[in-house]
C-alpha cells in the first residue's frame, strides 16, 4: 500500500463568457499528492492518503470523490477549516498557472501530534510533496512522519515548487536540503530546479541529491522527457512524447505515480532494489513514467491514465 499526505484541494478554472460581468467556474478536485494517490489507485495500486479535510462543500467532495476512485480515506483527519482553492489560469500552450486561497485552510493544518504512530505493515511507501512540506504546521508534521518511517518504508519526495504559496525561495531550499537526505526516490520538474537553483545544470543538482543521501533522482523536463540519476551512478535520458497538448495539469504527478507503480511492479522499490538498477531497467522505468504522463497532457485536468490506457493488463 501506498500513504500519499499533504496537499488536498479544488482547481478553479474559469470558463470562456464574453459578458466580463460574469465568470463561470469549474472545479476540479486537485493537488499534488492526491493526484499521485489517485494515479496510483487507477494503476491498480492500493493507495490512501493523509491530511485534514474540510466538513464544506468541497472537503465533503473530495471525500466523495476518494470513495469513487478507492483511495482508503482512513488516514483523512475531519476539521470545520476551509478547503484550499486554486485558481487555474492556461497558457497559449497549456502550461498552467496558479493563484491559491489557502489562508488557515485544512490541508495545510495538520499538527505533527496528529501523525499516526502505528501504521499499517502492509504500507509500503509514503510520498509527500509541494506546498504542504513547507507550510506550518503540516510541514512539520510531515518531517515527523519522514523521519519516524524512514528506515521502515519507501520515502518519495516531490519539492512541486509553489512560490505563489510559499515566495521565499529559501524556505523551499532548506526543506529540500531537510527532505532529500531520507528520501529514497526525488522528483522535481526543469521548472522547480530553476527557480530554486538559477544557472545551475540539471545534472549538477541530480548529483548533489544523489550525493545526500537519495537513491534515485530524476528530473522531468516536459516534452523534452527527462533524466535520472541513481545512488550506484547509473544515469538515463529520455526524451518526451509528441502529444496534442490540452493541458499540462497533473502531469508531473502521473509521472510520479507511474513511476512508483514501476517499482513496485518490477520488485525494485527499495533503497537496495535502486541501487541495482542497470541502464535498460532505468530507462524503461523513465519510459513508462513519460508515457503516462502524456496521457494526462492530451486531456482537461488531473485525469491521469489508468491500466488500460496504457495498454497494461490487471494486477
Amino acid at each position: 500500500m501506498f500513504l500519499s499526505c499533504g496537499d488536498a484541494l479544488f482547481d478553479v478554472f474559469a470558463e470562456p463568457d464574453a459578458d466580463v460581468s460574469r465568470i463561470g467556474l469549474r472545479a476540479v478536485v486537485g493537488g499534488s499528492p492526491l493526484n499521485v494517490a489517485l494515479g496510483l489507485a487507477r494503476l491498480g495500486h492500493p493507495a490512501g492518503f493523509f491530511t485534514k479535510v474540510s466538513s464544506d462543500l468541497f472537503g465533503r467532495r473530495l471525500r466523495d470523490f476518494m470513495q469513487a476512485e478507492a483511495i482508503d480515506q482512513r488516514f483523512l483527519i475531519p476539521t470545520e477549516r476551509n478547503t484550499t482553492l486554486a485558481i487555474v489560469s492556461l497558457s497559449a500552450s497549456g502550461s498552467a498557472e496558479y493563484s491559491f486561497y489557502i489562508d488557515g485552510t485544512a490541508d495545510r493544518s495538520v499538527e505533527p501530534s496528529e501523525v499516526p504512530a502505528d501504521l499499517p505493515p502492509g504500507l509500503e511507501a509514503i510520498h509527500v510533496a509541494s506546498y504542504s512540506t513547507v507550510t506550518e504546521p503540516t510541514a512539520s508534521a510531515l518531517v515527523r512522519l519522514i523521519d519516524q518511517e524512514k528506515h521502515r518504508r519507501f520515502i518519495s519526495y516531490d519539492p512541486n515548487i509553489r512560490a505563489s504559496i510559499e515566495p521565499d525561495l529559501d524556505v523551499w531550499r532548506a526543506k529540500v536540503a531537510e527532505i532529500v537526505p531520507s528520501a529514497a526516490l526525488v522528483k522535481a520538474s526543469d521548472e522547480d530546479l530553476a527557480q530554486l537553483y538559477p544557472g545551475r545544470s540539471l545534472e549538477n543538482v541530480l548529483a548533489d541529491w544523489v550525493s545526500a543521501g537519495a537513491s534515485l533522482a530524476i528530473v522531468t523536463r516536459g516534452e523534452k522527457g527527462a533524466i535520472a540519476l541513481s545512488s550506484s551512478g547509473v544515469g538515463a535520458a529520455m526524451d518526451g512524447i509528441e502529444v496534442e497538448v490540452v493541458d499540462t495539469v497533473g502531469a508531473g504527478d502521473t509521472f510520479q505515480a507511474a513511476t512508483l507503480a514501476r517499482l513496485k511492479e518490477t520488485g525494485v522499490m527499495s533503497r537496495e532494489g535502486l541501487k541495482a538498477l542497470d541502464d535498460a531497467g532505468l530507462q524503461a522505468l523513465l519510459d513508462f513514467a513519460i508515457r503516462a504522463a502524456a496521457v494526462t497532457c492530451g486531456r482537461r485536468g488531473a485525469d491521469l491514465p489508468r491500466r488500460g490506457d496504457l495498454g497494461l493488463p490487471p494486477l
